[in-house]
């Protein structure tokens, strides 16, 4: 097997290993994370969460979780402490919302 044969191979599993833990980062909250969250007093803020790393709701052509395609997107969302969502300041002087901007 030749050097560039090995260097090919090893991207490939690479690449593919990468493609398989983003998949299992976009999935949807479980019931068990989303009743965590509930129950720790968390409440949905849309619009802080920065690329990727949203917790749900990203809009139209993402799948959920993690999968944001801008900073401060406004239809996705990010758990937060209770009470604090409307508090955060954004960028241009905007703050987080409790429904989809």
């Amino acid at each position: 097997m030749s050097a560039k044969h090995v260097v090919t191979s090893l991207a490939l599993a690479g690449a593919l290993s990468t493609a398989l833990a983003t998949l299992a980062a976009a999935a949807p909250l479980t019931k068990a994370e989303a009743d965590a969250a509930v129950a720790a007093k968390k409440e949905k803020c849309f619009g802080v969460a920065l690329k990727g790393q949203n917790d749900c709701a990203a809009g139209p052509g993402t799948t959920c979780q993690g999968t944001s395609t801008t900073d401060f997107q406004g239809n996705a969302w990010k758990f937060v402490q209770g009470g604090t969502c409307a508090s955060i300041d954004l960028p241009n002087g905007k703050k987080g919302s409790l429904k989809p901007v």
